[in-house]
């Protein structure tokens, strides 16, 4: 018997609370991307929604009143996995241990280049770490001219190929990922996903559209995702969610345009008659403005979310379960565009709480995955500890 009908599962990506205590390992020592978001806007962050739920509890945020009496129960988790990437911090929320990182590079080799262009029958251009963004506007002329593919890497673990949707028609791109995907499945590269990135428009006037699509390594292990869906509980992945897990048990996958479009999504599925699991993931704190140092940015995508949180809050009902937490951190200010090893925040709601309470800190993001399992009743995952009955 389950003691919540639904829950819903929103990952803030990239929203850090703080260096982790082992920061140190990876180069991210001060890294802090509330903190410094906060810092960056005027008057600190408008969130009165989080403030409400308790997030200035876990630790000050400035501009975020702490919480009387929070309506959430609330802490911050430390990453157990070896790494800090989207992937690695998404499958460690559903149960998994991921001890071998997976590889990122300034430039792939140049053998895996030469395969992808004998495959393709296109030549490769860029080969080298950039904004997508800024790497269609300084190459998407020549893209244009010669048809040839623009790849390009991030400081995650990632092969991104961008393609103009009027040069290279949608489909052959997904193609032709879709080769990338299993050439880079070998042991050499151990890169976690490839990512189409198409655009449009003309030069000095692109624009990425929203056929992006992820294609994942498939996750080391069985998650509860897959417990839930092999029990006969609904899983519906919303945004880049089954793409992350490669669709492994996903039961419905929504697509998604944007942060704002996809938390109209997640409160279109509280309407809908779901018995499991809701899972969302709001890319564009990471995407748009982490990556793109751009804390104001990331401040104003911050408040808007905060806005939208209030009315999911209203939707819900007596018999859901709300989780809201991050992936791995992204600070804005931090030296490189790089991921941060940080803390991330976990605030659990449902309406059932009078007065929220400060969980102990978690070892694992994992401790996610396992609530889940014992709320439903399925498998518990390996590693992890449910923190059901302190919940209740």
């Amino acid at each position: 018997m389950t003691t919540f009908k639904r829950v819903f599962l929103i990952v803030m990506d990239s929203v850090g609370i703080g260096e982790a205590k082992d920061a140190e390992s990876f180069n991210d020592q001060g890294a802090d991307t509330l903190g410094h978001i906060a810092e960056a806007m005027d008057g600190g962050l408008s969130l009165p929604t989080l403030s409400k739920l308790g997030l200035s509890n876990i630790r000050q945020i400035k501009g975020v009143d702490k919480a009387d009496r929070p309506m959430a129960h609330y802490t911050k988790m430390q990453e157990a996995s070896n790494g800090k990437d989207t992937m690695t911090g998404h499958w460690e929320l559903m149960g998994l241990h991921i001890q071998t990182p997976f590889r990122t590079f300034t430039q792939f080799p140049d053998e895996l280049i030469e395969q992808l262009e004998k495959k393709t029958g296109r030549k490769i251009i860029g080969n080298k770490p950039a904004s997508g963004t800024e790497i269609i506007k300084e190459l998407g002329k020549e893209h244009i001219e010669t048809g040839a593919l623009i790849v390009y890497t991030s400081a995650d673990s990632v092969l991104q190929i961008a393609a103009h949707e009027e040069v290279v028609p949608i489909e052959e791109q997904y193609r032709i990922c879709e080769i990338a995907r299993e050439l880079t499945l070998d042991e050499r590269y151990m890169i976690g996903r490839v990512i189409a990135r198409p655009f449009i428009g003309e030069p000095g006037a692109f624009e990425r559209t929203s056929n992006r699509h992820d294609y994942a390594l498939k996750p080391f292990g069985r998650t509860v995702m897959n417990e839930l869906k092999d029990s006969g509980f609904d899983v519906v992945a919303l945004g880049k969610i089954s793409d992350i897990y490669d669709g492994e048990g996903v039961t419905e996958s929504i697509r998604t345009v944007d942060n704002q479009d996809g938390m109209v999504k997640l409160m279109e599925s509280i309407d809908m008659a779901i018995h499991g699991l809701s899972f969302l993931n709001l890319v564009d704190f990471d995407a748009k403005y982490g990556h793109r140092r751009d804390p104001k940015g990331y401040g104003e995508a911050l408040e808007a979310f905060d806005g939208q949180l209030a009315g999911v809050l209203d939707k819900l009902k007596q018999e859901d379960l709300l989780i809201i937490t991050a992936d791995h951190g992204n600070d804005p200010v931090h030296h490189g565009t790089d991921h941060t090893r940080e803390y991330v925040p976990l605030l659990v709601y449902h309406k059932g709480i009078d007065k929220g309470k400060e969980l102990s800190v978690r070892n694992t993001f994992a401790d996610v995955g396992a609530t889940v399992a014992d709320n439903f009743g399925v498998k518990l995952p390996e590693f992890g500890a449910s923190f059901l009955t302190e919940i209740k």
